[in-house]
């Protein structure tokens, strides 16, 4: 199981931010992580689909959109038209959980759905076999550069074995607090996708930083007994 990093770019200096995303795709960066917070679900307000659409233009990688946002049926089309091509959902932030992922589908886009650190995996179980991603907060969600919160380990091992016993395909990706230090736990317990932002883009040198996540995630990546 290969293990990716997906840079966010909450923690990006905006007004180089072509030169940013360059950086990290030359480095082996496949994925661009977006972001959104409308000061309501969390604390913060950060990106609108004009921001999207703008990095869209500085970028071939997939954009992939975290919205952090209560009530995001209304905010898909609008991201999907400004370049989204995988989106993510609160499990805790929906009423029709179905009627959501299946509005993402519906426009032919990758379909993710996010966990609060507290809140379960069962929560999320039933659609496990329809998404592409399960994203694990490993942080509280609303500001960047948290410390990643411990116990969130033991539900990616939970998720893990209930993903791969059941032979779904869904991604586990994991955002909050990753950095050298922090990986090996989500990584041995199966995570695949890691979100970072301070630990790239608030270092001296970001390219090194995610060659260096890459190298040291790949040499601890998760062999499943299912697989």
């Amino acid at each position: 199981m290969s293990v990716t990093i997906a840079p966010s770019i909450l923690s990006a200096n905006f007004a180089r931010l072509a030169d940013e995303l360059a950086t990290v795709q030359s480095a082996g960066a496949t994925t661009i992580h977006v972001d959104v917070m409308d000061g309501h679900f969390v604390p913060n307000l950060t990106l609108g689909p004009i921001i999207v659409q703008g990095v869209r233009q500085m970028t071939a990688l997939p954009l992939d959109v975290h919205l952090m946002v209560t009530n995001p049926d209304h905010l898909i089309e609008p991201f999907v038209k400004a370049g989204a091509d995988h989106l993510t959902v609160h499990v805790e932030a929906v009423d029709h959980l179905d009627r959501t992922l299946s509005l993402i589908r519906s426009f032919g886009k990758g379909v993710g759905v996010a966990l609060n650190p507290a809140t379960p995996v069962s929560a999320i179980e039933p659609v496990l076999g329809i998404v592409d991603l399960v994203l694990v907060m490993t942080v509280n969600p609303g500001f960047g550069g948290q410390r990643f919160i411990g116990y969130t380990t033991e539900k990616i091992r939970t998720l893990r074995h209930m993903i791969d016993s059941a032979g779904h395909r869904c991604a586990i990706q994991v955002d909050g607090g990753i950095n050298l230090e922090t990986l090996d736990a989500p990584v041995s317990a199966g995570a695949e996708i890691l979100v970072a932002g301070a630990a790239i883009f608030c270092q001296a040198d970001p390219a090194r930083c995610v060659r260096e996540l890459l190298e040291k995630a790949s040499a601890l990546s998760y062999h499943s007994r299912y697989s």
